[in-house]
């Protein structure tokens, strides 16, 4: 059986590749994964199979970091460092429930009232930012910036609020 020989330089190939399929950690890891593969004698799926999961697995990282600076959170917050302490009227074990993101999946809405110095942004960053590491988008606005987003959308006719039907506000 013949093989056949060639000028190509894989290198450079498996380089641009990575570049044109925006796969950076592919190329940082290629040269290693294929040594192990050599070494370990993976077949050609495995050794595909390795660095699909190199890239995922940096996507997934890269990913929760660019979904928390797109949220605009004024802070960095995270639900193990809220205070209990300071607010003794919040349960920990409704908050450790809320940070499973269960709402989330369930359409839910989570509402936090109370005056000022309670921990309503604290949590609602941390749970935005769970839900950003989670992979869902987020997006952070307090209850002001909310209304005021809505009162500048309706006078410039782009909100219609029908307060009559069961429909709500529609921006």
């Amino acid at each position: 059986m013949a093989t056949k020989t060639s000028n190509r330089n894989v290198s450079s190939e498996i380089a641009f590749l990575s570049r044109a399929l925006k796969a950076p950690s592919l190329a940082a890891s290629v040269d290693r994964l294929a040594e192990r593969a050599r070494a370990e004698s993976w077949t050609h799926e495995e050794f595909l199979a390795a660095c699909l999961q190199r890239e995922v697995a940096a996507r997934e990282a890269h990913g929760g970091e660019g979904r928390i600076r797109a949220a605009r959170f004024p802070a960095r917050k995270s639900l193990e460092e809220f205070d209990f302490e300071h607010q003794r009227s919040l349960k920990r074990e409704t908050i450790a429930h809320l940070g499973t993101l269960d709402f989330v999946a369930s359409k839910e809405n989570v509402v936090f009232l109370g005056p000022p110095g309670t921990g309503k942004t604290h949590l609602s960053i941390g749970l935005g930012i769970r839900a950003c590491q989670a992979g869902h988008r987020v997006a952070f606005a307090t209850a002001a910036q909310w209304v005021s987003r809505l009162a500048d959308a309706h006078h410039a006719g782009s909100c219609r609020t029908n307060w009559s039907s069961s429909a709500g506000s529609r921006c």
